[in-house]
């Protein structure tokens, strides 16, 4: 694998962070750049960003993917879905000494999906298809009677 196909770090970075800060007792926050891909309450995004508290004790059922970060979360006494992608993170920091790490902005996701593994292409015949001037009634017609059927050799 190269440099081109290899994943994000972010994702790693991001677990590694948040256990650092729960083994030291720290408050987990991250801040997000928030855009239509991020589902949080936009009551509460402030100049386009949110920070958000992922401690355990602020949050149930907390994902931390590669692709997205999920988990249920109170604001004002009601329960949310948050939804985060992975890419949106600005940064994860301990509440308590503000310690973390600090990402750059992107517009997009890091990682493009991945690219399908090209088969080596096995050269296909095919007949030629009479062309109605050369159809008569003798003509053999492909079974299934409409025009021939294509079977993809691996």
């Amino acid at each position: 694998m190269d440099a081109d196909n290899a994943q994000s770090t972010r994702p790693y970075l991001i677990r590694a962070l948040y256990e650092w800060c729960t083994d030291n007792g720290f408050t987990p926050f991250i801040a997000v750049q928030v855009d239509d891909s991020v589902r949080v309450p936009q009551e509460y995004v402030k100049d386009g960003e949110i920070v958000l508290n992922v401690s355990f004790d602020a949050t149930s059922a907390l994902q931390l993917g590669n692709e997205f970060i999920e988990f249920k979360g109170r604001f004002g006494g009601v329960a949310r879905d948050i939804l985060v992608p992975v890419h949106r993170v600005l940064a994860i920091y301990a509440r308590e000494n503000g310690q973390g790490m600090a990402f750059p902005v992107t517009a997009v996701p890091e990682v493009a999906a991945p690219k399908p593994p090209v088969p080596e292409a096995k050269p296909a015949v095919l007949a030629p298809v009479p062309s109605s001037e050369e159809v008569g009634p003798d003509t053999p017609r492909p079974p299934g009677g409409g025009r021939p059927a294509l079977t993809r050799v691996k």
